[in-house]
């Protein structure tokens, strides 16, 4: 096993050894969980930019669809948590399958457009239908109790329901990238035309990397409606899938951690300057963007594994 995996394994467990103590330590549990579901929506976001080379614009439809769903569900069809979560991650794989059927034969800018396109018409959808509230958003949704038997009612119970999902999460997608589905994905971001060439159906790779992407990005959706108690027609806007894009290129595209380390930035300046700047905080925000892709191009995360590498090699030249 190499240096550089053995520090990754053992960052890995001080940061879940971290998570785990987090209430012990003082840290807002609501604050902590909030992030956690946007580090899931960002890692989900990065399967499909980062691992198969997909921009879209329009990741919010899955994110506030699922949101929408678990919290239609919870309230007003008595759904217990782990229902309506399923219910939310399956609706926005399905919502997902329909907008990837539409836009994956298409690249780049296209791609792009078509997916926030498709988003546009979620959101007018959520505004126009009466389940979900309209501008005012879907309010009170319960936490109930996990399988009916364990109430979620506490924020710390909630809190590590939610740092076991995420867990999972992360796990998934780098078991999902390390596997010969994953390689044959690196391989399309990288060469498309070789990948064709060498006999693979691409659409039919790409298909389903959106939908995975568009179902754990759902589950990060239906987690933040159990966690505030609300979903808005935030949570499906356009600014939405933009925030996602920050954090992910913020962290570095293509990195395991990048993601969830933007959105930990991200969530962090908006609940320490939204009370002291106000709106402002979206130009603080992106000014900061601007300065670390000028600064970090690979993203911060990806800026510093590229120094490790650089410094592992060049300590082996040496031995060779």
């Amino acid at each position: 096993m190499s240096k550089s995996t053995k520090l990754l394994r053992v960052t890995y467990t001080l940061l879940l050894v971290l998570l785990l103590l987090a209430p012990a330590l003082g840290l807002y549990p609501v604050f902590v969980m909030k992030l956690l579901c946007y580090a899931i929506f960002a890692c989900a976001f990065n399967l499909l930019l980062g691992f198969t080379g997909l921009l879209s614009f329009g990741h919010a439809a899955f994110f506030g669809s699922a949101a929408y769903i678990t919290g239609w569900l919870i309230k007003s069809q008595n759904f217990t948590p782990e229902l309506g979560i399923l219910a939310g991650v399956v609706g926005a794989g399905a919502i997902g399958l329909v907008v990837g059927l539409v836009a994956i034969r298409r690249q780049g800018i296209y791609f792009a457009m078509i997916t926030m396109a498709i988003a546009q018409m979620v959101y007018f959808v959520c505004l126009q239908v009466p389940y979900t509230g309209g501008e005012d958003g879907l309010q009170g949704v319960p936490r109930g109790a996990l399988f009916g038997l364990f109430s979620l009612a506490s924020d710390t119970a909630l809190y590590y329901l939610v740092v076991a999902l995420f867990v999972a999460c992360f796990l998934a997608i780098a078991r999902i990238v390390h596997s010969p589905f994953g390689q044959v994905l690196k391989m399309i971001r990288e060469n498309e035309p070789r990948a064709i060439s060498l006999g693979y159906q691409v659409d039919r790779y790409k298909l389903l990397a959106f939908v995975l992407s568009a179902a754990l990005a759902g589950l990060g959706g239906s987690l933040k409606t159990l966690i505030m108690g609300f979903a808005t027609l935030s949570d499906v806007h356009w600014s939405m899938s933009g925030e996602v894009i920050l954090m992910t290129l913020l962290g570095g595209v293509g990195t395991f951690f990048g993601p969830a380390f933007g959105a930990g930035i991200v969530i962090s300046l908006q609940d320490l300057l939204a009370d002291k700047v106000g709106s402002w905080v979206t130009v603080i925000i992106g000014a900061i963007f601007v300065l670390c892709v000028l600064t970090f191009r690979k993203g911060v995360v990806g800026e510093v594994q590229a120094i490790l590498e650089r410094r592992r090699r060049a300590a082996s030249k040496p031995d060779a």
